[in-house]
């Protein structure tokens, strides 16, 4: 059996996560109290009158995690049983929950009177976090809207016919925030910069005149091949140790030229040797 249990903070997608999931052939329980898991495994195992090989269970701060001590217990319980288990979450910064809630005018499940919003959003994380350092994939769905976030849990947790390792690779600008379900971080703020030369500005590390002109610079290509080889030596060592996806974050400061190109280039060389990488500009327009 498949068991993919689903958590992360209220407003962050869980819903879409757990559509998706059933879209896909999964059975969906939302709202589980985490004790009663391992009986619950227990009996669809034991099923003889409807076979369970999709399973996808919701459990998060409605259903009172009380402590990470009783998480690892549950762990411990269902680790008996031949299952192939994911555990996914689902993260989002506090001033996008804030404005989600305000939009849509629902009640936090943490919130009482005279608890401010963003405090109960704080009890939520903290009372999760144990959850989210164990993930096997963890999804940060700030900059996500419903379509990308349903297609990067189907790309991340769904897409996965092969041993060979799913990679994000994604360009993102610094003043922008770094992205927080990434694995890998390279800085590349050294390099020459196009956005101040004239007519550069407006373009992108597509366009033919950013890439000519970042190409005459030794760094540059010195950049490219450091990133690469350690990317290259590193990936197939995650890729033995059964890992099943991994996110790669380049970064400059606006996230549309040097880090684009870069993103670009590896992700050109990586497509020669691999069939399952996706790459991402976050903060292209």
């Amino acid at each position: 059996m498949k068991l993919v249990i689903v958590s992360g903070l209220s407003g962050s997608g869980k819903t879409v996560a757990l559509h998706t999931l059933e879209d896909s052939g999964y059975y969906c329980i939302d709202n589980l109290p985490l004790g009663v898991l391992p009986e619950l495994v227990d009996n669809m195992i034991r099923s003889t009158t409807q076979p369970y090989d999709l399973v996808a269970i919701a459990t998060d701060a409605r259903s009172r995690v009380d402590s990470s001590d009783r998480f690892d217990e549950i762990m411990r319980q269902i680790g008996k049983y031949e299952l192939q288990l994911k555990v996914l979450f689902l993260t989002c910064d506090t001033s996008r929950l804030l404005k989600r809630f305000s939009e849509t005018r629902r009640k936090h499940p943490l919130s009482r009177a005279g608890l401010p919003l963003a405090d109960a959003i704080q009890q939520e994380k903290d009372l999760l976090e144990d959850i989210h350092a164990k993930a096997d994939l963890a999804i940060d769905s700030s900059s996500l809207n419903v379509p990308e976030l349903r297609q990067a849990i189907i790309d991340r947790l769904l897409s996965q016919s092969s041993s060979e390792m799913d990679i994000l690779l994604q360009s993102f600008g610094f003043k922008n925030g770094v992205p927080a379900d990434t694995d890998f971080v390279f800085d590349v703020r050294c390099l020459p910069n196009p956005h101040w030369e004239e007519g550069l500005k407006p373009l992108t590390g597509r366009d033919p005149a950013v890439v000519d002109y970042l190409e005459n610079y030794a760094e540059v290509e010195e950049m490219f091949s450091s990133i690469f080889r350690f990317l290259d030596v590193w990936i197939p060592r995650f890729e033995k140790e059964n890992r099943s996806y991994m996110a790669i974050s380049i970064g400059c400061t606006g996230g549309k030229h040097r880090s684009v190109y870069l993103v670009e280039r590896i992700a050109a060389e990586f497509n020669k040797q691999r069939g399952k990488l996706s790459v991402r500009h976050r903060d292209l327009a």
